[in-house]
């Protein structure tokens, strides 16, 4: 199991466990992390599932691909900046720290 640390920007921290291979998204989603709407279902069309992966984790998770970037320009972008169905869960990742959007812009 994977352990993913989601941060709420009022500072909650969220630990959630998950199997490989599903989309950090997909987790979310089904854990009811607030400000993750996922609107498009995770098809990279739409930038309502950003998050900021932790700086300590970004080297190891790696950058978005060239249509991840552009639609990350919808978003308030910031070091660390990601789409969460862009990023696919795995192994090495336990551990990993997620800070969420502030659900209430």
């Amino acid at each position: 199991m994977i352990e993913v640390h989601f941060v709420e920007a009022d500072g909650r921290r969220h630990r959630v466990l998950a199997r490989s291979n599903i989309t950090l998204m997909e987790l979310a989603v089904r854990q009811g992390m607030p400000g993750i709407l996922a609107e498009c279902g995770g098809s990279c069309a739409c930038a309502t599932c950003h998050v900021v992966i932790d700086p300590d984790w970004t080297a190891a998770i790696g950058g978005p691909n060239d249509m991840e970037d552009m639609m990350l320009d919808l978003v308030d972008r910031q070091p660390g900046s990601r789409l969460s169905c862009q990023v696919k869960l795995r192994d090495a990742m336990t551990g990993m720290v997620v800070h969420l959007p502030n659900p209430n812009g």
